[in-house]
């Protein structure tokens, strides 16, 4: 019986390894990486395998044990996260000295375990609440816009950071252009030409900390040119209007159908801004269509400034790309992207275009803000895209996604049924919406979810009109594992005991 990419081989001969003397037969159904990554945790610790030792290689490991290569790789990596492993490339995966005790096993959870307050998935949540979710531990964590970071490309970064400081001369460890080096905002200008259908000159690309400071630079210079209020879609990122909340005096909310943002209710609001995600709206997953597409056009034309925040146009597995609204319409179109969902977080880096009105204006915030983003990091990130490293490190994304995404909803298709999935062709993350009669709110699924060891969003907090009860869901970070674990365990929440 094959129950999944975890599970052992076919057939009544179990197979075992001389390393470690271990046994997949002592696996825990579905949770063969767990298991493995805490027999090495453990023969780490213990002084079993003491640091310099070899580790077998993931595929040799994997054959003697009869299960998938993808396991040991995850467990290895785990391990890696944890800094008691380290890959040498052909060295072979190392042991390191051994971080501190091994950590208890997790507590079994019940029904009565106790959960985080209930303050943190209220309904009009505080910024601090995002920080207070990303504090709070959990054992499987389907949280939307992480990407896979285990994924990174390591040896390609190293690489290209070897190249950049072999070749850089003296003068270059100075203070930098506010804009951003010529060499990324170069590489930036040529991705999007090549990706997004974007023609712009690197002098109109500013380098910036992500979306986050994209937004704060927006918002200071939209303020002094008497901008105060941007509108933003409904159900849309808390995240991003909480950004741009903190700058302007309202954000107010445009309900999403399934053609995107409505343009009469646009109209209605009488803000002279919005902010879409037009190629993937988040978090719904729909595509702004054609017809509604025109009609934005229009508004636009007639004076109307958009934020396109693109934010992971680039992961998409069952349609064409879609074109940025940038590319047809330059001059209403503030355009941002970053690598956050296609590298890493922790880099801080995008890129922000925007019409020439507001240039200076918003080039000075970010003068007064930090003087530029450091150097070197971007000088290596240009050197991934010009080499096209970074493009084929995309094209090693996609499949591991897919499989993610199918994992997930094959997982609720199973363990949730009447739940309804959207967004599913593209990004990170779905969205998964429920039928009248939940029982609770999706918010109070959340909070007993986190206090049963999974941590996931509930769509409440991204939406302010009324709207179905739903949670939101990313896959992009976890093994098909962890993903139908995580499900399977919503699912037996909403069904209660017995």
């Amino acid at each position: 019986m094959n129950r999944s990419k975890e599970t052992l081989g076919e057939g009544s001969i179990t197979a075992g390894a001389d390393f470690l003397q271990l046994d997949a037969a002592d696996a825990p159904p579905g949770r063969l990486a767990d298991w493995l990554a805490r027999r090495l945790r453990e023969a780490i610790v213990d002084g079993r395998l003491p640091a310099g030792s070899r580790l077998p290689a993931t595929r040799v490991l994997a054959g003697e044990l009869r299960i998938s290569r993808g396991v040991v790789t995850d467990s290895y990596r785990r391990l890696t996260e944890e800094g008691r492993l380290a890959g040498r490339g052909r060295g072979g995966t190392v042991v390191l000295a051994a971080p501190g005790p091994l950590p208890a096993a997790p507590p079994v959870p019940s029904p009565a375990a106790p959960g985080p307050e209930p303050a943190l998935f209220e309904a009009d949540p505080v910024p601090a609440s995002f920080d207070a979710l990303r504090a709070a531990p959990a054992r499987i964590d389907l949280s939307p816009g992480v990407p896979d970071l285990a994924a990174f490309p390591r040896a390609a970064w190293l690489r290209a950071e070897r190249a950049v400081l072999d070749g850089l001369p003296a003068h270059e460890f100075g203070y930098g252009d506010t804009r951003g080096s010529a060499a990324l905002r170069r590489a930036v200008a040529q991705w999007l030409a090549r990706n997004r259908g974007i023609g712009a000159d690197p002098d109109e690309v500013l380098i910036v900390a992500g979306a986050a400071q994209a937004l704060a630079l927006l918002g200071q210079a939209f303020g002094r040119a008497g901008i105060h209020e941007v509108a933003v879609e409904d159900p849309g990122s808390l995240g991003t209007r909480q950004h741009l909340g903190h700058w302007l005096r309202a954000t107010p909310p445009v309900p999403v159908d399934a053609d995107g943002i409505q343009v009469d209710a646009l109209r209605a609001t009488g803000a002279r801004a919005v902010l879409l995600t037009p190629a993937h709206q988040f978090p719904t997953g729909v595509v702004l269509g054609g017809r509604r597409r025109r009609e934005l056009l229009r508004w636009a034309g007639e004076g109307g400034l958009v934020i396109e925040d693109d934010y992971d146009a680039e992961h998409r597995y069952d349609r064409p790309p879609v074109p940025a609204l940038r590319a047809v319409l330059p001059e209403q179109v503030c355009y941002m992207g970053s690598v956050s969902k296609l590298l890493a977080p922790a880099l801080r880096t995008g890129w922000l275009l925007v019409p020439p009105r507001y240039r200076e204006a918003v080039l000075a915030a970010k003068r007064f803000a930090d003087l530029g983003n450091p150097v070197l990091p971007q000088l290596v990130l240009a050197r991934l895209m010009d080499s096209g490293a970074l493009e084929r490190h995309l094209r090693l994304l996609r499949p591991r996604h897919r499989r993610r995404r199918d994992a997930m909803i094959a997982a609720i298709g199973a363990h949730l049924p009447g739940a309804v999935v959207h967004g599913a062709a593209a990004g990170l993350h779905l969205m998964v919406t429920f039928p009248a009669g939940l029982g609770c709110t999706d918010a109070e699924l959340a909070t007993v979810a986190l206090a049963h060891g999974v941590k996931v969003q509930p769509l409440s907090w991204h939406a302010r009109l009324p709207h179905p009860p739903g949670l939101v869901l990313g896959y992009a970070a976890g093994a098909p594992g962890e993903i139908t674990e995580g499900v399977a365990v919503l699912g037996r929440l909403l069904r209660g005991p017995g």
